[in-house]
């Protein structure tokens, strides 16, 4: 039987084929997951709906989580199709574009910095506790995307970088918050892979060359292989680990240094 058979989970942060969150929707389903999504607006909600068709999924919801007012609806309208939620995948992050080009000090502005922290980090633990009455009694799962720059300064990452810090702490304080309900919360930190996010990012190309020359597998990482560590974190497979960052980037995490040419 596949490991994820019976269970409900709602997948928040497609935006195209591309996208890691599109490879966590295509292990999920594989494994038997009934799937849900959302969309932030009519123009990324067409290239959702094809993805969740693809996945046998009719749910789609409009969510954009800068409001309280839409986050408490999606529950509501998912609630009508749903009696319980197993899982919640968030793989949704956002700065502004001038924010991750160029000097983190000169760059970094208030608004820039509360809009990263917002979107990024504090959306998790408010839909998180959106969801709780329906993850009430179900074991489920909580499951976030970070990035190494939340634990080391990398070029143009900039306060992406300590929005993923602020989400990973955030990981942990709801691991301890919810631990005591059976809902576990983790958060995978995958390699950099070429979305429509990362693109965002000044020289993300170059930084891509360099880490597929320097991470130990010599490649990078696919969303597919992404897709498969968070269906295993958010089956029953992995119903003893919580508040854990789970590394999916080839390795690339343990090196100070890559071998010298000879």
């Amino acid at each position: 039987m596949a490991f994820l058979e019976g269970k409900r989970i709602l997948i928040l942060g497609v935006a195209s084929k591309l996208s890691i969150a599109t490879g966590i929707a295509r292990a999920m389903h594989r494994e038997g997951a009934e799937l849900a999504f959302t969309y932030q607006n009519e123009r990324l909600g067409e290239r959702v709906r094809q993805i969740a068709e693809s996945t046998g999924s009719n749910l789609l919801f409009p969510c954009d989580v800068t409001s309280d007012t839409e986050i408490a609806r999606l529950f509501t309208d998912l609630a009508q199709s749903w009696d319980g939620l197993d899982g919640l995948v968030h793989c949704l992050a956002f700065a502004p574009a001038g924010e991750l080009d160029g000097d983190f000090v000169d760059v970094t502005t208030r608004e820039g910095f509360l809009t990263a922290h917002e979107i990024s980090s504090y959306s998790f633990v408010a839909l998180g506790r959106a969801a709780r009455s329906l993850m009430e009694g179900r074991n489920g799962s909580l499951l976030t995307l970070s990035y190494l720059g939340a634990m080391r300064s990398l070029p143009n990452y900039n306060v992406m970088g300590l929005a993923k810090a602020s989400l990973e702490a955030n990981m942990r304080y709801m691991t301890a918050s919810l631990g005591p309900e059976g809902t576990r919360v983790n958060a995978i930190s995958a390699g950099p892979v070429r979305t429509l996010a990362a693109s965002g990012v000044k020289s993300f190309r170059k930084m891509l060359d360099y880490n597929a020359r320097n991470t130990p597998l010599r490649r990078n990482v696919t969303i597919d292989e992404i897709g498969n560590a968070a269906a295993f974190l958010c089956s029953d497979l992995a119903s003893g680990i919580s508040g854990e960052v789970l590394y999916v980037d080839g390795g690339f995490n343990t090196t100070a240094m890559s071998a010298l040419p000879d």
